[in-house]
Parts: C-alpha cells; sequence; structure tokens
C-alpha cells in the first residue's frame, strides 16, 4: 500500500488527491508548472509540491510519473488531453499505470491488490480538472478513501 501520494495539483483529480493525503495524514508531494499554475489560480502553499523549471503541464506530468512507482488514473467520461497523456507517458517510462473509469467505483479492491501487487509505495494519481467533469473532484475523494479502507 503507498506511503507518499504524488499530484500535480490541478483541480479535480489531482486537488483531490492532495486534500485526502492532508486529511489521512500521508505524505504527499509532486511536481506543479512554475507559478504553482492551476486552472483556479495560484497553487495554495498547503501543498507541499515543487515547482517545474517551466510552465507547461507536460513537464509537470512527465516529472510526477518519473518520480513515482506507479500511476493511477481517475476518470469518469473518457481519456482525453493530459490524462490520456498522462497514461501514455507512465506506458513509456514502463511505469504501471491503472485507469479507472466511472470514478473507479466498484475497482476498489482492484486497484488495491495493483498497488500491492506493483509495490507501489509512491502514487502518481491523475485525471481530468473539474471543469472538464464537474464533480469529479468528489468522487475521487469517495473512490481513494474505499481503497484506503481495504487495508
Amino acid at each position: 500500500m503507498f506511503r507518499k501520494i504524488v499530484s500535480g495539483g490541478q483541480t479535480g483529480v489531482d486537488r483531490a488527491a492532495l486534500d485526502f493525503a492532508l486529511a489521512h495524514g500521508i505524505e504527499h508531494g509532486g511536481w506543479c508548472p512554475k507559478g504553482r499554475l492551476a486552472e483556479d489560480g495560484k497553487l495554495d502553499e498547503r501543498y507541499r509540491l515543487n515547482e517545474t523549471p517551466r510552465k507547461e503541464y507536460n513537464q509537470r506530468t512527465e516529472w510526477n510519473v518519473r518520480d513515482s512507482d506507479g500511476t493511477l488514473v481517475i476518470f469518469s467520461l473518457e481519456l482525453t488531453g493530459g490524462t490520456l497523456y498522462t497514461c501514455e507517458v507512465a506506458r513509456k517510462q514502463g511505469k504501471p499505470v491503472f485507469t479507472a473509469e466511472s470514478g473507479g467505483f466498484g475497482k476498489e479492491r482492484e486497484v488495491f491488490d495493483w498497488l500491492v501487487n506493483n509495490n507501489i509505495e509512491v502514487v502518481n494519481i491523475a485525471g481530468p480538472r473539474s471543469s472538464s467533469e464537474p464533480g469529479i473532484y468528489a468522487m475521487t475523494l469517495e473512490f481513494l478513501g474505499n481503497i484506503y479502507a481495504c487495508r
């Protein structure tokens, strides 16, 4: 089971992952774009993220995949844009990736087993931003709580 959550800090899945970590005393970190950019403005300092040298979101994605043992992608509609790019980067880097569609519901035990079987201690959690998938933040919090309860 993971000991650290890595995320890029964007609204939606990324932010839910960080808030889950804070609420449960789980170590967190990762990379965010220069200037702590997110769609809702500058990312709050309570999130212990490092800034990449550039403002491009792709660099943040690549570095978070690189610095984790595996990537959990949570989405409800379809894999597109930055969420799809995250999966591609993980595969190119030879890192385990689990895609949990429909907000992951019903797959909690499968994700837990994936984390354990792949020895994932540092998990990168990624997915769409809130403006692309309204409600994904709350879905992600609930899904992560259900996975955590499998311990």
